[in-house]
């Protein structure tokens, strides 16, 4: 299993059409990259899913979960989703800087 690091703001996106808002981290760069090369390595065959999305374990804080992350076009890194129970237990904000670690 790789492990990758990066601190990122948190943001939101919200629909003009719907109330509910997305939270997200943008992960560019070199750690981007990595997470592209171990998505697509032998070993994780089976990780890229629908979307171009790869399975991942993320770690924020106390708080570890398994989810996926999308390719962002606009970036050329990776979007991860941070839902509202991760959130409340980091105490996160909209704008506030998370050290996240992504593993595949």
């Amino acid at each position: 299993m790789e492990n990758f690091t990066v601190t990122t703001p948190l943001w939101r996106w919200q629909s003009a059409t719907a109330p509910a808002a997305w939270f997200f981290l943008t992960i560019t760069g070199d750690v981007a990259d990595g997470i592209r090369l171990a998505a697509m390595s032998g070993q994780w065959l089976d990780g890229r899913k629908g979307f171009g999305s790869a399975r991942v374990e993320v770690a924020i804080g106390e708080t570890r979960w398994r989810t996926s992350v999308f390719p962002h076009r606009e970036s050329g890194g990776w979007l991860l989703p941070v839902k509202a129970a991760v959130r409340r237990a980091e105490r996160l904000v909209e704008g506030d800087p998370v050290t996240v670690t992504v593993s595949l």
